[in-house]
């Protein structure tokens, strides 16, 4: 059994890892990775991100085919080829792991496949296809990244799906539970209702996106209110049996018995530790089991590091990747920290949900005083072209200094308009800065800078003067 030993190693090949092991081997390092698929890519790529972004595309375009005939051009209704949107997804896929295969080889960067297990903290047992081989390192970034959740004593199957093998598009079920109103379950919710099914929401919260803005899901909810069938809030899943017709018993507000012929799985996710050989280092969890790290995603075990939804929350794929970039910097000896102001969040349905920096439920609950101004779309020319008034851009700033501490859009392509507030948080920006920079007529990106006009009473496209001091 032949040794090797690496300067850096990375285990797990998603965002995170493979920006990693990356910038490592940018940086002059000799890194690998180790991931059981054949390619980078993680569970983003695989079974994540891009695999729903391609199906949510699909649904989309349907139904902007339908809503066509306002603008004068008429379709008949798409028919969906299940098997051909499956295959384009998954070469989508392909093409993009693919690529990431390639750039792996370029940097040279050694990807071994297979299970890691650290046997000390030093070395790693890697498994594959039954064989084993030890290989050493001076520094492991951990990148495992996370799993579903699923309710207590309840086993994923055929019938009862986790977002991941939902994601594989087996068939379109006439009806499907989604259990879970965050961005997972409604966006893949979406897909398969945009697909036929008839799709109803289970939460146990009051509200739809729980985190978000209230008025920022009241757009969603607008315009999405035929969507599904039902949405139950204040409601929670308490019984799941049967198996060719699953019978749901369900209580709080919604109690009842329903029958459904899928349930999908959607509370949360899980940090992936299991099995790690964790034990075998001085890397430390915390009680929900996630990998305590310092500003450098250091751990306890001062050569390991860790990064992406293994360290904590949010569990987004570009906070992982930045994540991974820091730590790679740090073992190379760079004064790095992490420390982001704003880190986007962006619910891909339709319309678009994206927010950077504080919510306004943030603030409130940080008793952290605060100034909101919003410009609604419906004053939006370039909206208007596009036949979606249906958004909202607000601003939230601190009320003595005008420095922008949070932005939420909804909106079509909000998700593409929310960098500029991300950069304007963490440079520290003031209201001011939104106005007085020129952005191009017309575009979405207007609703930016008007909304910083609301503060001065001073918005082209809407009357609101200024209140006068009493």
């Amino acid at each position: 059994m032949a040794e090797q030993k690496y300067d850096v190693i990375v285990i797990g090949g998603g965002p995170g890892g493979y920006a990693a092991a990356f910038m490592a081997a940018d940086l002059g390092m000799q890194a690998a990775l180790v991931d059981p698929e054949e390619n980078p890519g993680g569970v983003c790529l695989y079974r994540g991100c891009i695999p729903s972004k391609a199906l949510l595309h699909v649904v989309k375009l349907k139904q902007e085919a339908l809503e066509a005939s306002e603008f004068g051009l008429s379709f008949d209704e798409p028919d969906i080829n299940v098997k051909k949107v499956r295959e384009w997804k998954n070469s989508v896929v392909q093409k993009l792991v693919g690529g990431l295969g390639q750039l792996s080889k370029k940097r040279k960067v050694e990807h071994i496949r297979g299970v890691a297990k650290f046997t000390d903290a030093n070395t790693l047992e890697v498994e594959h296809d039954g064989k084993s081989q030890e290989v050493s390192f001076e520094h492991a970034i951990i990148a495992t990244g996370s799993e579903p959740a699923s309710i207590p004593g309840l086993e994923f199957s055929k019938n009862i799906m986790s977002s991941a093998s939902a994601l594989d598009l087996p068939d379109v079920p006439d009806s499907l539970l989604v259990v879970g109103a965050g961005y997972i379950g409604l966006e893949i919710g979406s897909v398969y209702a945009g697909m036929g099914s008839k799709v109803s929401v289970v939460e146990m919260t009051d509200m739809l996106m729980p985190g978000a803005d209230r008025d920022l899901v009241d757009v969603f909810a607008k315009r999405n209110k035929e969507l599904f069938e039902e949405i139950m809030l204040e409601t929670k899943v308490a019984e799941i049996s049967g198996k060719r017709k699953l019978k749901v018993k369900l209580e709080g507000k919604h109690e009842g018995e329903y029958k459904f012929d899928k349930v999908l799985i959607a509370i949360g996710r899980k940090p992936r530790t299991k099995n790690l050989g964790l034990e075998n280092t001085q890397v430390e969890t915390d009680d929900k089991g996630f990998i305590k790290v310092n500003e450098q995603r250091q751990t306890a075990e001062s050569n390991i590091y860790a990064i992406g939804d293994v360290s904590g929350e949010p569990m987004l794929a570009h906070k992982a990747s930045h994540e991974g970039k820091i730590a790679a910097e740090a073992i190379a000896g760079g004064k790095v920290a992490y420390e982001p102001k704003a880190i986007p969040a962006v619910v891909y349905t339709d319309p678009e949900i994206a927010w950077c920096g504080i919510t306004e439920n943030e603030a409130k609950a940080q008793d952290i005083p605060i100034k909101v101004v919003k410009f609604p779309w419906a004053a939006s020319g370039r909206a208007a072209t596009l036949g979606r008034s249906d958004g909202l851009t607000k601003l939230i700033f601190d009320p003595d200094t005008e420095r922008i501490l949070g932005v939420g859009i909804a909106g079509k392509n909000a998700g593409d308009l929310i960098p500029e507030a991300v950069l304007a948080v963490e440079m520290a920006a003031v209201a001011k800065d939104f106005s007085l920079s020129i952005h191009p007529h017309p575009t979405l990106s207007e609703t930016i800078m008007e909304a910083a006009d609301v503060l001065y009473g001073q918005a082209t496209h809407i009357y609101r003067p200024k209140r006068k001091k009493k």
